[in-house]
């Protein structure tokens, strides 16, 4: 059996997952990426490689993805998380065509050619209050947990406007509806609100259209999705569970699986 593991070095988080030689997943690991990335790769690396009872040795292969790609010394390639992310997608619900990832730092709208290849994109150029972090802010300045975001929003009566196109505006907004009696669930419904009301901007942008795949670990919560689906008037694709985060390392690891057996072909013509 041949492994190969896509690493993803977010901005928020460090995703390592590892595949077999059928493309099967193996296991999968997540940490706080931190600022020392490098051992944050290892980190996620080594508790993906203990889950799956595998030593080093036994990955053949090691694609980093994510914004710290280059700090991962022990990659044996490294890969945009535009092209990590397309081909995980794809993996996942073959037909997608405009892909939304919503990380903690970041934003990104993706549109795929007939190929697959990524043919444009773009990402937030709204500070935070077009990435997750404005949720978990908003979150955690009304005394929530990130993890309490999806349930607190499911139990809102009507959605409060957030309109600020700034985080540090926005937060105000928040302040202000919390002093006027606001309840924090429609405050929280609001927030996703006006996050995916960005997103869809910039979905726009580049030119979206059907299948829509919805990645990135604010993606986890239903109710952001949902209201994706609203906004849209169409359905949308969500990998199950915390797989929605583990895409472009999911992504990167498929892409491992073709290099190395594009490397043992070459190998052998040359022997």
């Amino acid at each position: 059996m041949t492994y190969v593991a896509g690493i993803d070095v977010g901005s928020t988080y460090t995703k390592a997952l590892i595949l077999d030689d059928q493309n099967r997943i193996v296991s999968r690991a997540m940490n706080n990426t931190g600022f020392k990335l490098e051992k944050a790769a290892r980190t996620a690396l080594d508790r993906a490689l203990e889950q799956a009872a595998l030593t080093n040795d036994d990955i053949a292969y090691i694609v980093a993805t994510g914004f710290g790609r280059h700090q991962v010394g022990f990659r044996d390639a490294n890969v945009t998380d535009l092209t990590a992310s397309a081909r995980g997608a794809t993996h996942l619900f073959p037909n997608t065509r405009t892909i939304l990832d919503v990380g903690g730092q970041t934003m990104k709208a993706i549109r795929l050619d007939d190929g697959l290849k990524v043919k444009s994109f773009r990402l937030n150029d709204k500070c935070a209050a077009g990435t997750g972090a404005f949720l978990e802010k908003t979150a955690r300045y009304m005394g929530y947990s990130t993890e309490e975001i999806g349930p607190l929003a499911a139990t809102s009566k009507e959605p409060v406007p957030i309109s600020g196109v700034c985080a540090v505006f926005a937060e105000s907004e928040v302040i202000n509806h919390l002093s006027l009696g606001a309840a924090p669930a429609d405050i929280m419904y609001g927030s996703i609100v006006s996050l995916v009301g960005r997103s869809v901007q910039l979905m726009k942008r580049v030119r979206m259209e059907p299948e829509f795949t919805l990645i990135g670990g604010i993606l986890r919560f239903e109710s952001m999705a949902e209201v994706v689906r609203n906004e849209l008037s169409s359905e949308v694709n969500v990998p199950e569970g915390d797989l929605v985060q583990f895409t472009p390392a999911l992504g990167a690891a498929l892409l491992g699986q073709i290099r190395l057996k594009k490397l043992r072909q070459e190998q052998a013509v040359s022997v």
